[in-house]
């Protein structure tokens, strides 16, 4: 039988429907998961013996938010941390992008964002975050042990707050003539960094 060319293809029957994403649960299937506080995230870090969190720093899209719980849960995250105000939720589009991972995913919401880094920092986790203004790159610090990967908001990045509560800064080397990369690609940059010098495996 003759096999059809790429040229038979009737890409202009409108009456043919898109093919279905086989990574995303039907809508009957899904069940929303409450987004956690400071006290989730405390006993959550108490309870794990090298704990691997992330912070964000009020990113708003929530297909950025869904792009970077998908990768949070792919390299092994304890927990994502965001404050409640100024900053994008659990939504139906976020749970969409993430292909699944919003529903599993410990996501916390916390009312005061400084308040809670110091408690981490009290608790042992060692916070590194992403600056342009960084003097060494993500790949000259140590990674390894409890950490905690902050992330600052689509353009503006890390508020100053947020910036000084930090023990440690990087950066992304950027070779080109752009200077930053989106902020859920920069995530996934920074935690599989994180993966490859902690050694973690499935």
């Amino acid at each position: 039988m003759k096999k059809k060319s790429f040229g038979d293809r009737s890409h202009g029957d409108k009456t043919r429907q898109a093919r279905e994403n086989r990574h995303v649960k039907p809508a009957t299937e899904e069940k929303p998961v409450p987004s956690l506080d400071e006290h989730d995230l405390m006993r959550i870090v108490a309870e794990t013996e090298v704990p691997f969190l992330l912070i964000l720093d009020c990113v708003q899209d929530p297909h950025n938010l869904g792009a970077i719980l998908r990768t949070a849960d792919g390299a092994g995250v304890h927990a994502v941390v965001a404050p409640k105000d100024k900053a994008v939720g659990i939504t139906e589009t976020v749970r969409r992008i993430s292909v699944g991972a919003a529903d599993h995913m410990p996501f916390v919401q916390v009312t005061n964002l400084a308040r809670t880094m110091e408690q981490l920092k009290e608790a042992g986790v060692w916070l590194v975050g992403t600056s342009d203004r960084a003097e060494k790159t993500l790949y000259e610090l140590d990674l390894k042990g409890p950490l905690a990967l902050v992330l600052g908001a689509e353009e503006k990045g890390m508020r100053r707050l947020t910036e000084e509560n930090c023990d440690f800064l990087a950066k992304l080397p950027m070779a080109g003539k752009v200077e930053c990369l989106n902020v859920s690609v920069a995530t996934g940059v920074c935690l599989f960094e994180a993966v490859r010098q902690r050694g973690i495996s499935p």
